[in-house]
């Protein structure tokens, strides 16, 4: 805080955090939000004290006892002017300082490790690439850029972090996204801001900021033994989307090798490019992600894959830089998790050319030619 002396601002962030009005400061966006913060109250603050001492200077110099008989007063043209300038200035700092924080906020670095975040009615459910699954807590080193990408598998949500002055909606259907660097290791409230229903209030959790060196250690022992990406690789097997996206000459759907950040050219002519966001809307909506020179023969797999699964596949997809894991699981067969569907052999029609567009990025014509 350059332009705030260090005295005064440690002697605030202090106050306010001992008696519980103010969050800790536990990200490198925090202050930065803060000083935002207390200058739009500073400026809230002097427009009350002159409107105040105006009104009361007014009613005094004015009053029936002093003027008993009213005077009319004409208009100030240069007055009118600075009550208008001066406060149109002060709204246009805060607009343009706040925008350069929100896009700060919701664009992450491209060197972020992501991590997906599902709300469900009422818990948070994180998913580390690593394979580490969490309930209600989340585990996170200091020194990194860490990229939640946010979805609802039933109602709206809020993820809410006030340490890190961040919050940020999941929705149903949608990815959305938010990043932070966290500084300071402890342990940090996670809330749900967006009632979601009878155990709302219960939707709360722990952020775990942790330094590099025990992070590492809490990954080696929190790991499920398979990466979200190999847990992906199984689901698509069992799935028969290798019958379709296998990358052959005669496959049925567009190849899935290197897709993903790709620019795809679809059947309608448009571009589209291939994030986590289109890879997910391509497996669950196929027919609005037809692949220019494919048939749109891909089924959707809306409400027989979960999030989880989803994520799964995605991450899967991410990974593919060559058909060679795909090509290896031509003939695997492995049955799905519970609630997740099931396989159908490669060999039949409705299986083959459909079940393989449903991993599948924008399978069996959906969405995966490069430009």
């Amino acid at each position: 805080m350059d332009h705030i002396s260090h005295v005064l601002w440690q002697f605030l962030v202090k106050w306010m955090t001992d008696f519980a009005l103010f969050p800790p400061e536990a990200s490198k966006i925090a202050p930065q939000m803060d000083a935002l913060y207390f200058f739009m109250v500073l400026v809230s603050l002097v427009g009350l004290t002159i409107v105040v001492l105006l009104l009361v200077s007014f009613s005094i110099m004015y009053s029936k006892k002093r003027h008993p008989v009213a005077v009319q007063i004409e208009g100030s043209t240069l007055l009118e002017a600075t009550w208008t300038i001066i406060p149109l200035g002060l709204f246009l700092i805060m607009f343009v300082w706040g925008s350069l924080i929100y896009f700060r906020i919701y664009t992450p670095p491209a060197n972020a490790m992501n991590i997906y975040v599902v709300g469900k009615q009422w818990m948070w459910k994180a998913e580390h690439p690593g394979g580490q699954h969490e309930i209600n807590s989340l585990h996170i080193p200091t020194g990194r850029a860490i990229q939640l990408t946010l979805i609802s598998q039933d109602v709206f949500h809020s993820f809410s972090i006030p340490a890190f002055r961040v919050k940020r909606e999941a929705i149903p259907g949608r990815y959305t996204n938010v990043w932070f660097e966290a500084t300071t290791p402890g342990t940090y409230h996670l809330f749900c801001t967006q009632y979601c229903g009878t155990n709302h209030s219960a939707m709360v959790g722990d952020i775990v900021v942790l330094t590099p060196d025990d992070y590492k250690k809490w990954l080696a022992e929190s790991t499920s033994g398979a990466s979200l990406a190999q847990n992906g690789e199984r689901l698509f097997a069992s799935l028969s989307c290798n019958a379709c996206h296998n990358g052959q000459a005669n496959s049925r759907g567009p190849s899935l090798a290197g897709v993903y950040g790709s620019h795809l050219t679809l059947a309608n002519g448009g571009t589209q490019l291939a994030d986590e966001a289109y890879l997910r809307d391509a497996i669950l909506n196929p027919s609005d992600h037809v692949t220019q020179g494919f048939a749109p023969i891909m089924p959707t797999y809306q409400g027989q894959i979960s999030e989880d699964g989803v994520i799964s596949l995605v991450e899967y997809i991410k990974s593919l830089n060559t058909n060679y894991r795909v090509e290896q699981t031509l003939n695997t067969s492995t049955l799905l998790p519970e609630g997740e569907g099931k396989a159908t052999p490669a060999g039949q029609q409705s299986g083959g050319a459909k079940q393989g567009a449903s991993a599948g990025k924008g399978t069996s014509g959906q969405g995966v030619v490069k430009q």
